[in-house]
């Protein structure tokens, strides 16, 4: 199983995040995510035995608890690229509000995933949702452009979970479903 952890968006901010996404339809050489799968990933577990299922949902719903966050709102909105606008892989929105609550969950959920033998991310954690991978170069100006001109802000949501999600990809992009859902 492909896992990872997440916050998903609301279905509603499908057509504002496609918006945000239209800005960028002239720039070459991007591969736009599907605008009803947007998510806010927590961490990325990668392929992950079945059977350690059980403990993975154990050291989230620790995580959780450890990391004392209780609903939020968040607010999501701005734009950003990883990693920079000399070299863009991601362009991303990002949160104007909920990012500490968010960052707060995070840590947790690295801490309690590399304790039960999961790699630690390699850099540091910035809450996103992803709106499009670059391939290429070829439209990395109209990017440079977008970013440093537009400040969309997409909609402001009450998170209440985290979700555990499966990603399985196929020939249209990856599609995801929900494992297990923990309470803040």
């Amino acid at each position: 199983m492909r896992l990872f952890v997440s916050i998903d968006l609301p279905r509603s901010f499908a057509d504002a995040v496609a918006t945000v996404q239209a800005d960028l339809r002239d720039a070459e050489g991007l591969r736009f995510v599907d605008p009803t799968q947007a998510h806010l990933t927590l961490k990325f577990l990668g392929e992950t035995d079945e059977n350690r299922l059980e403990e993975v949902e154990e050291a989230l719903e620790s995580a959780v608890d450890a990391a004392g966050v209780d609903p939020f709102e968040a607010t999501v909105g701005g734009l950003g690229v990883f990693p920079s606008l000399d070299y863009i892989s991601v362009v991303w929105l990002g949160l104007e509000a909920g990012g500490e609550e968010t960052t707060r969950l995070a840590e947790a959920i690295e801490r309690a995933t590399t304790a039960i033998g999961f790699e630690p991310e390699s850099h540091e954690f910035t809450p996103h949702a992803t709106l499009a991978r670059m391939d290429d170069a070829r439209g990395k100006d109209v990017v440079r452009r977008v970013v440093r001109e537009t400040d969309p802000t997409v909609g402001t949501f009450r998170v209440e979970q985290i979700r555990l999600k499966e990603s399985v990809l196929g020939p249209d992009g990856p599609e995801y479903s929900t494992v297990s859902r923990f309470s803040l």
